[in-house]
C-alpha cells in the first residue's frame, strides 16, 4: 500500500487491497491450479462455461437461482464494477464508509461519487432517508443518479446490515429508479452464521440487483484475481450484460486460464475447499474478537466484526494522545499507527470517511505473520492466539493501544 500523495497522481488514488486471510494456499487449489498451468490460450471474454456454471451452482445453493448466459467473471471485482459503472452510465452513490475500491472507478470514468451515511448499527448499506435526500439534492444540481453500490456483509466496517435497514434502502431505490450492485465479497465470511442473517438485495428485487463477488473474499488467494457478477433476468438485464461484455472486451479483462480453474474448482465448494473456509473464518472471528477487545478497552470506538478480516477503529477519544503524537489526520494516523504495529493500517479517508476523522481499518491476517508451517498450524491448534506468533501480534496491538490511552488520560484537560 503506497501514500496518499496529492502531487503527481491523478483522481484515482492508491488504496488498500482487501484484507488477505494471512495463511498457506489450500494444497488441493494449487493442485488444481498447476494442472491448468499448461493452458495458454485465453478464457473467452465473461469467462468459459465451466467457470459460469460452477458460479450458477455457488448462487443456487445460496437461494439466488442463476443463468449461465447472465454471468460474467473478470480478473477482480474491481474489472467488473468498472464495467459496469461505464455500462449504466450516469452518476454513482455509495455509503460513507465504503470498500476503497469502490469509488475510484467512478472517478476514473469522470462520473461522480456521492457517498451517503450509513446507520449507526451497521455499515455497507445507506440510511434510506439519507439515500432519499441525497438522490433528491444531486438532481436537484442537474445530476444523474443511476446506480447504488452497497454491500450486506460490510468492508471496510466488518459489520452485517439488518434484514429490515436493507428492505428498507432496496425500496428506497427502487422508488428512485436506481440500479443496486450488491458486492457480496464477504457473504461467506459470516463469524456467527447461527446468529446472523445475511439477505442479499437480489432476493428482494430480482429484477434490479447485480451481484459481485471477488473470490478473494473466501475462495482464493487475493494473489489469484477472479470475480463472478450475476445479472438479474429481463430484457433490459439482458442489455446491461451485453454492454458489460462491451467494456470487458475493450479492457480484454479475461480471467486467466489457470486462474479460471481453480476458481471454477473453488466455486464447486468441493469438502477440502469447504473445510477450509469453515477453519479460516473461526480462526478470524477469534482474531476480530481479540482485536476488538484491545481496541475498545484501550477507549476507541469500533463496531463488533461480525464477518470478514477486518474491523474498523474510531480514534477520536485518543485524540488527545494523536495530537501530542503529531497525528492530526487519517493519512497520519494511517502512517503513525503502520509504523507502530508494523502492519498495514489503512485510514478511513481511503474508505469514503473525512480525512480529518481519525479512522483505521486494522486486518486480522496481519496478525498471522511467520512462517508457511507456523500459518498452517494456526488452523488446527485448539488455541491459536497462543501460539508464539501471533501472541507477539496481539500483544503489540495491545500495547500500542494501551500507550494511546495513557497519553490520552495524561493529556486530558482537567476538570
Amino acid at each position: 500500500m503506497r501514500r496518499t500523495d496529492p502531487e503527481g497522481h491523478g483522481p484515482v488514488r492508491f488504496g488498500p487491497p482487501l484484507p488477505d486471510d494471512g495463511l498457506p494456499v489450500l494444497p488441493e487449489l494449487s493442485a488444481v491450479l498447476a494442472a491448468a498451468a499448461s493452458r495458454g490460450g485465453h478464457e473467452p471474454v465473461g469467462g468459459g462455461p465451466a467457470l459460469r456454471e460452477a458460479a450458477c451452482g455457488y448462487w443456487d445453493r445460496r437461494g439466488l437461482r442463476c443463468d449461465p448466459e447472465r454471468v460474467a467473471a473478470g480478473p477482480g471485482a474491481p474489472a467488473l464494477l468498472l464495467a459496469l459503472t461505464a455500462a449504466l452510465g450516469g452518476d454513482v452513490l455509495v455509503p460513507r464508509p465504503c470498500a476503497a475500491w469502490w469509488a475510484p472507478y467512478a472517478r476514473l470514468l469522470g462520473r461522480p461519487a456521492f457517498h451517503v451515511p450509513t446507520p449507526p448499527e451497521s455499515g455497507g448499506v445507506p440510511d434510506p432517508y439519507a439515500l432519499l435526500e441525497t438522490v433528491r439534492r444531486v438532481r436537484a444540481e442537474g445530476g444523474d443518479p443511476r446506480l447504488l453500490v452497497l454491500s450486506v456483509a460490510d468492508d471496510p466496517t466488518a459489520t452485517v446490515a439488518p434484514p429490515e435497514l436493507l428492505h428498507e434502502t432496496v425500496e428506497a431505490a427502487q422508488g428512485e429508479g436506481l440500479h443496486l450492485v450488491s458486492d457480496e465479497t464477504w457473504r461467506d465470511t459470516l463469524h456467527d452464521p447461527h446468529d446472523t442473517v445475511l439477505l442479499s438485495p437480489a432476493e428482494m428485487q430480482p429484477d434490479r440487483v447485480t451481484v459481485v463477488s471477488d473470490l478473494a473474499g473466501a475462495l482464493l488467494p487475493p494473489g489469484w484475481p477472479a470475480a463472478v457478477a450475476r445479472f438479474p433476468a429481463g430484457d433490459d438485464a439482458g442489455g446491461l450484460h451485453a454492454r458489460v461484455l462491451d467494456v470487458l472486451t475493450a479492457l480484454d479483462a479475461r480471467v486467466a486460464a489457470p486462474v479460471a480453474a481453480a476458481a471454477a474448482y473453488a466455486l464447486g465448494e468441493p469438502q477440502p475447499v469447504t473445510e477450509r473456509v469453515a477453519m479460516a473464518v473461526r480462526l478470524h472471528a477469534r482474531l476480530a474478537a481479540e482485536a476488538h477487545s484491545a481496541v475498545v478497552a484501550a477507549g476507541a470506538l469500533a463496531r463488533p466484526p461480525r464477518a470478514g478480516r477486518h474491523l474498523y477503529a474510531d480514534l477520536t477519544p485518543l485524540r488527545p494522545a494523536l495530537n501530542a503524537h503529531g497525528v492530526g489526520d487519517a493519512q497520519e494516523l494511517e502512517d503513525f499507527l503502520s509504523a507502530r504495529l508494523d502492519m498495514p493500517a489503512p485510514g478511513g479517508h481511503r474508505f469514503g470517511d473525512e480525512l480529518e476523522a481519525p479512522r483505521v481499518r486494522l486486518s486480522t491476517g496481519a496478525l498471522l505473520a511467520g512462517s508457511d508451517p507456523e500459518r498452517a498450524e494456526c488452523l488446527t491448534s485448539p488455541t491459536p492466539l497462543e501460539l508464539p506468533h501471533v501472541q507477539r501480534a496481539l500483544i503489540r496491538l495491545k500495547s500500542v493501544f494501551d500507550d494511546l490511552r495513557d497519553d490520552a488520560q495524561r493529556w486530558e484537560s482537567p476538570r
